[in-house]
């Protein structure tokens, strides 16, 4: 259950149905953009569905760069949202991607590591894990990271319409039981599809919500 109401629902979808803008990529901590508004950041294995469900929430076809290559987003993607600026959303770089060259892994861990730790404005982070394959253990990696920043943490289920709905149930019961153990999880999963619209109603109002 994600307990939002109505109003809340409608608040997030007028909040989503303003100007929204690609900013800029950061591929080092250097070349972030100022902290003028709250942030919310996404993050998700390679091949997670990360981009289409960014379109998806912001009603946009081609807002997010779709990649049949996993591990293409090396940078961090900044996107203004409202005029004036209200908030930002964050497209951080997609992890657990198999032949990546080590250095490359590594320097995501220190861009990640560095971003989560300092950025004040990082209001929260949605970590996006496949319904089709559960929390695997590059995810329990990046979400103890999340733990050891103390940077407020969300998981979203994607691809739900992609699997039976008594076996999405398990899944999403499973996920939550185990983002209850963790400090810094927030203990309600919200289980989506981008080609269906499910779930995304409420993940904008998750997004405001985390705003606060």
């Amino acid at each position: 259950m994600t307990g939002f109401d109505e109003e809340a629902i409608e608040h997030a979808r007028k909040a989503f149905a303003g100007p929204i803008a690609f900013l800029k990529s950061a591929p080092s901590l250097q070349f972030l953009p100022d902290a003028a508004a709250p942030e919310v950041a996404f993050a998700g294995r390679s091949n997670v569905g990360k981009s289409s469900l960014l379109n998806a929430l912001t009603g946009r076809k081609a807002l997010a760069r779709t990649s049949v290559t996993p591990g293409r987003t090396q940078e961090l993607n900044f996107f203004d949202v409202g005029t004036p600026l209200v908030f930002r959303l964050v497209d951080m770089p997609g992890y657990g991607f198999a032949k990546a060259p080590k250095d490359v892994v590594k320097k995501w861990r220190f861009l990640i590591n560095d971003f989560l730790r300092g950025r004040a404005v990082l209001k929260r982070t949605l970590v996006l894990i496949d319904s089709r394959h559960g929390i695997k253990d590059v995810d329990r990696d990046v979400m103890k990271m999340l733990d050891d920043a103390a940077v407020s943490y969300r998981i979203v289920l994607t691809k739900a319409d992609k699997i039976k709905p008594t076996e999405l149930v398990t899944v999403a019961q499973a996920t939550a039981d185990e983002a209850r153990k963790r400090p810094a999880a927030h203990p309600d999963i919200i289980s989506t599809s981008s080609e269906t619209g499910l779930g995304i109603a409420e993940l904008r109002a998750a997004v405001i919500e985390a705003l606060g």
